[in-house]
């Protein structure tokens, strides 16, 4: 018998961690349960995850306050500046999911294949990140192997956010999630990465579908 979520007095241990936990049954799927992180950093970390779920979307994060700020970004990252990419901002995830790329069995929240699309190190362009937030207008700077250069998050309305590549060196018209489709951490694509990890035939087929079809 497969074990419910937990409940809501047995997620009080997990802090701004207890949505991400209350959604997942870690008996089935293999994401991280993880924690919240410890102490002060020298750098702190970014990850994109490609993931193919009910749709195929990019998962934006940013290492701040021990987790990882999580925005749902459905036609990816541009590094081209005149392309304002609508991100829905989802539940905090531990720092460990940076590390995950498999497959989230069927029937689980967020089911389906997840790739590591980039990864890298951030830097914050603002003295106040908490305030930054607050206000909805976080301006940083992106060190990773496919995405770098200035970039801001600005907030329409609650939870809704738009992610917009500054025009500096590292911008350009190339659509990066077409010319550099594969896994930063195995090189695999996401049909590569879901045979890997045993995924349903179904899973595989969408997992196929999304590898052909280029971003508009």
């Amino acid at each position: 018998m497969k074990k419910d979520h937990p409940s809501s007095a047995d997620l009080s241990q997990y802090g701004r961690l207890a949505e991400y936990n209350r959604k997942r049954r870690f008996g089935v799927t293999p994401e991280p349960k993880g924690k919240l992180g410890q102490g002060k950093k020298t750098s702190l970390e970014f990850v994109v995850q490609k993931h193919r779920a009910s749709r195929l979307h990019y998962d934006f994060r940013l290492e701040h306050d021990g987790v990882m700020l999580s925005w749902a970004v459905p036609k990816g990252p541009s590094i081209d500046p005149s392309h304002k990419r609508f991100a829905m901002q989802t539940e905090d995830h531990p720092i460990e999911y940076n590390q995950f790329e498999g497959v989230i069995p069927e029937g689980e929240y967020g089911g389906g294949t997840v790739m590591i699309w980039d990864r890298g190190t951030w830097d914050p362009e603002v003295a106040d990140v908490d305030k930054a937030l607050a206000k909805g207008d976080l301006k940083f700077r992106l060190h990773g192997k496919k995405l770098s250069g200035s970039w801001v998050l600005v907030r329409m309305r609650p939870r809704q956010w738009l992610l917009i590549k500054h025009r500096d060196d590292a911008a350009a018209t190339e659509d990066i999630t077409a010319a550099k489709s594969r896994s930063v951490a195995s090189r695999r694509s996401l049909a590569g990465i879901a045979r890997k990890a045993g995924a349903s035939a179904r899973q595989l087929a969408q997992a196929e579908e999304a590898d052909k079809a280029a971003p508009s």
